[in-house]
């Protein structure tokens, strides 16, 4: 009894300890997670690097994960280039197994842990900030030792009464058939997934197998069965964690299963190749060392052979998962609530989409087409793009917490000032508006054109933010083809010109607004015009004149020129 108390008192106290250092390194990072993440993944390859860094440093695949998912969200990283910062998050991961191969199993640390989450426990209650995140990862860090050392003890005893020829045989055994030894295999890797299912980490349930090796309850090739299926176990987390989330949540949750299933089947593959090495390796080289070698060699083949293909990964896992949420409202994830400048970014791409479709459909009409606007597959429409900036309204008021900067305060209140410009030129968009007035007379035409344009130059700018730049030197302003994809226009980058091209258009249309009510009000005086007739005309071009203000006054808040 003395021996099951141990064993679970250790497992508890190292989850706990990993839960609080966690959470303290991720206080100590603040933003600049974020920040190294989205400057990282420039190419999955550079992606799967540093998700193995930050997930190394923050001691959490989750941590890193749900800020991928952020960040491909607001799109300020691809689907495949978030693809390999998971990829990597599998290989950093697998670290904490070899601070309890090198330190937690051998000696222990209870005298060395102890003072740790005393020291570590007061900063954190006595302090605020990076320091009181600081004082929380030692104390964790002191309570990952202390439950190491527990569990160490418990396993001593298990190992009285458990012996590796307990467990079943494996390929790598000296008895058995080969059919035998698969059923062996499987069986201890569906104990493995079992253990990393109840206990939600395969941290613990790795560090519970290297204990249990190093008392000597379990056998090497028996420890690297249980490895494979703690590795495939950890994916349970994440298709829990993918239920009723969002299609960015989910399509991240499908590739990290199928990669844990694709490392599975290689590793099992190689199983009889890789075991007899590893039982000769083991007279030279310590064999809980060799199952922390192996754990991490298993993720680095997974992410090796995937790498190459990712490509054709990432088509994958888009056929099985169809992005089906409104284009308007992609951006908006609510795991980016977590952090201020990852949902600033989700809201400002959201308003760029929101543009793009106004700007578009107003022009459209001024030309006198009635083609709804196209956003990738997608048809929306104005009052879609009201909706929007409704939703992205109320998800910005549910953000957590301020940002930290003066650059990222300015940036949240351009976005608003965007957000509110924006709002109104939907609702003008919206209210009805007789384009086909803008034919009837010369000042009409002329105050439809200088529309046209100033919609043509918001939308270009509109692009620049809601997609990345293609090439440098496009061009910056021109109309796109009808019945294309809205978002496949031309983008103004920089939008310096756009913006003075936007302002000139306002500043005319301003002008022309008084010029043509004095001579249209003075048309009804002669006789030629109704005063209806001229009452909507005026109404008309005073509408075109507040839509130009408007996405002028929006766009160029969108790219901190406001």
């Amino acid at each position: 009894m003395s021996t099951a108390i141990s064993v679970l008192g250790g497992v508890g106290l190292f989850l706990l300890g990993m839960t609080v250092m966690t959470e303290g390194l991720k206080t100590l990072a603040g933003s600049a997670l974020r920040a190294m993440l989205s400057k990282a993944a420039a190419t999955p390859l550079h992606g799967s690097f540093w998700g193995a860094i930050v997930t190394l440093l923050t001691q959490s695949s989750s941590a890193t994960t749900m800020t991928t998912i952020g960040l491909v969200s607001a799109g300020l990283l691809t689907f495949q280039q978030g693809l390999g910062l998971v990829f990597g998050a599998n290989v950093g991961t697998t670290g904490t197994g070899w601070l309890v191969a090198l330190i937690g199993v051998r000696v222990s640390l209870t005298a060395a842990a102890l003072p740790m989450i005393f020291v570590g426990a007061l900063t954190k209650l006595l302090t605020r900030g990076r320091l009181s995140g600081a004082g929380a990862a030692l104390a964790g860090f002191g309570l990952v030792l202390f439950g190491l050392t527990t569990l160490q003890q418990g396993m001593g005893g298990l190992a009285e009464r458990l012996h590796p020829a307990d467990l079943p045989a494996v390929l790598g055994g000296p008895e058995g058939r080969w059919w035998s030894g698969l059923l062996g295999v499987l069986v201890l890797v569906v104990i493995g997934l079992v253990m990393t299912a109840l206990m939600q980490s395969s941290t613990a349930a790795v560090a519970v197998t290297l204990s249990g090796y190093y008392a000597g309850a379990v056998g090497l090739d028996q420890g690297c069965a249980l490895i494979i299926g703690q590795n495939i176990g950890t994916a349970t987390s994440s298709a829990l964690a993918a239920i009723g989330a969002s299609t960015t949540a989910k399509r991240l949750a499908i590739a990290y299963i199928l990669f844990k299933l694709i490392a599975a089947l290689i590793a099992l593959m190689l199983f009889p190749v890789v075991i007899p090495l590893l039982e000769r390796a083991s007279s030279t080289v310590d064999g809980v060392t060799l199952l922390a070698a192996y754990h991490t060699a298993y993720n680095v083949v997974g992410v090796v052979v995937l790498l190459p293909l990712i490509d054709w990964f990432t088509r994958l896992v888009e056929r099985i998962l169809p992005e089906r949420s409104s284009p308007l409202t992609r951006c908006l994830e609510p795991l980016a609530l977590a952090n201020p400048i990852v949902a600033v970014e989700a809201v400002r791409r959201t308003i760029a989409r929101v543009l793009v479709t106004v700007c578009g459909s107003v022009e459209a009409a001024l030309a006198g087409s009635a083609k709804p606007i196209r956003l990738g597959k997608d048809t929306v429409s104005v009052q879609e793009a009201a909706d929007a900036l409704r939703q992205a309204q109320i998800f910005l008021s549910d953000v957590t917490g301020p940002p930290d900067t003066d650059d990222e305060q300015r940036r949240l209140t351009s976005t608003l000032h965007a957000l509110d410009r924006a709002s109104r030129l939907t609702e003008v968009a919206n209210g009805g508006i007789n384009f086909g007035s803008v034919r009837d007379g010369p000042e009409d035409s002329r105050a439809g054109e200088l529309c046209a344009e100033a919609m043509r130059s918001a939308a270009a700018i509109a692009r620049g933010v809601a997609v990345p730049p293609r090439v440098a030197g496009s061009p910056q302003v021109a109309p796109a083809s009808r019945g294309a994809d809205a978002m496949a226009g031309p983008r103004a980058i920089p939008p310096d010109e756009a913006i003075a091209e936007l302002e000139r258009c306002t500043t005319q249309l301003g002008e022309a607004l008084r010029i043509h009510r004095s001579a249209t009000l003075g048309a009804v005086a002669n006789g030629t015009l109704t005063a209806d007739a001229a009452l909507l005309r005026v109404d008309t071009v005073r509408s075109l004149e507040a839509m130009s203000l408007h996405a002028w006054r929006s766009a160029a808040h969108l790219v901190g020129r406001g």
